[in-house]
């Protein structure tokens, strides 16, 4: 079940307790879900209770008990808490996770893509600047990947051009405004970069921050993203090779099974990769140190114990961001998401054994594993082409 679908369930939840008369509501248009917070738990949690409890006129905590009996009754629901004053946290059954791979696996790189802008056209008007040009390329991608239309033009001809003679139907056929896309300006030419790297410099900032055209886009590294993220993608495309020449193949299902210890040294390095000594590390965060206490120590934890899950949640909040990214006009929403997705592809490649070793077989769990891995892979990749970037299969 992805956040969008999760949203829609508990909205029905509302218009499900509004209709039996257990809650006097204007039904919200839209419910936002999110990972827990601190006190939290569960996959998702939501507020919504606590937005509905002044207009109920009842204790937030009785909005959401009544709210939480009506989703655990929810197809892909497995359990609901109620935490703090009124906070619904929601658990989603396993099968929930299957299907989702299975839907990845099925769309392929059109995984996230949806109608959510049937019908629009949107006009993108654009300096003649080379930073506005991509992210206004890339957004028209977005829309269309959303099932509208979109076309650019520029906010006004060059000296040396003449202006465009205007249709004989312009006038009869009005058109919504047009939207300006004016992100800051590139300090220089990316070229010399290369044309991946050149559009991620100026793709990855949000629009109000000046892009760096420096040689850190091409330094294989762990401290760039963009090397992260297609980084992540070889990886999962080395995994798929080597379980073919084991004899075996993908197979959506539990993950569950036995992990790497924490004494263990990183796993599933594709073969004589030249850039696994270059890579020590697989996130961007910050490096955590005695002085940090626990945190960094929890984190590993997690991600030992229970590595598939931040995975899962990347690829189901896909085709959020997608549409948000499309909606807004913002194709860094979809550069950042795609490094969380590579950070989390990563951190499972390292503590979820997909490979057998010795003399071990391959069981259910590492079949469900690779099809994890192969399912991240197809959204770095869609994700990528999106932006304009190749997805190489070597790297």
């Amino acid at each position: 079940m992805t956040p969008v679908e999760l949203s829609h369930t508990v909205l029905h939840a509302v218009r499900s307790a509004v209709d039996e008369g257990e809650l006097t509501v204007a039904v919200p248009e839209t419910v936002k879900v999110a990972p827990p917070g601190p006190g939290g738990c569960g996959d998702y949690a939501t507020n919504v209770a606590l937005r509905l409890a002044r207009p109920a006129g009842r204790p937030a905590a009785e909005v959401a008990e009544v709210l939480r009996t009506r989703l655990l009754r929810a197809s892909g629901v497995r359990d609901v808490a109620v935490t703090g004053p009124g906070f619904l946290n929601i658990s989603l059954a396993g099968d929930a996770d299957v299907a989702q791979v299975r839907r990845i696996v099925a769309q392929g790189p059109r995984y996230g893509h949806g109608d959510g802008l049937a019908g629009r056209t949107v006009t993108l008007r654009v300096p003649r600047e080379i930073r506005a040009e991509v992210v206004a390329e890339v957004t028209a991608r977005l829309i269309e990947a959303q099932g509208g239309r979109a076309h650019v033009e520029h906010a006004a001809p060059a000296a040396h051009e003449e202006p465009a003679a205007p249709a004989a139907h312009a006038a009869r056929t009005p058109r919504p405004a047009p939207v300006d896309i004016r992100p800051v300006p590139a300090p220089g030419d990316p070229a010399p970069l290369g044309p991946a790297a050149a559009r991620w410099a100026l793709l990855h900032p949000a629009p109000h921050d000046r892009p760096s055209l420096g040689g850190e886009h091409l330094v294989q590294r762990e401290g760039n993203p963009l090397f992260r993220v297609r980084y992540a993608h070889a990886r999962t495309r080395a995994t798929a090779r080597n379980a073919a020449q084991l004899g075996f193949t993908a197979e959506p299902g539990p993950t569950d099974g036995p992990l790497s210890s924490a004494t263990d040294a990183p796993v599933n390095r594709p073969v004589s990769s030249p850039t696994d000594a270059a890579v020590n590390r697989h996130t961007d965060a910050p490096v955590h140190t005695e002085a940090d206490g626990n945190a960094g120590t929890d984190a590993v934890a997690a991600a030992r114990t229970a590595p598939a899950a931040p995975l899962l949640r990347a690829l189901a909040d896909h085709p959020r961001v997608l549409a948000r990214a499309a909606r807004d006009h913002a194709p860094d929403r979809l550069a950042r998401h795609l490094v969380t997705v590579a950070d989390a592809t990563l951190e499972f490649l390292t503590y979820a054994p997909v490979l057998p070793t010795g003399e071990e077989k391959p069981s259910a769990a590492h079949r469900a594993r690779l099809a994890l891995a192969e399912a991240a892979g197809t959204v770095l990749a869609g994700g990528l082409d999106l932006l304009g970037i190749d997805a190489p299969e070597h790297l």
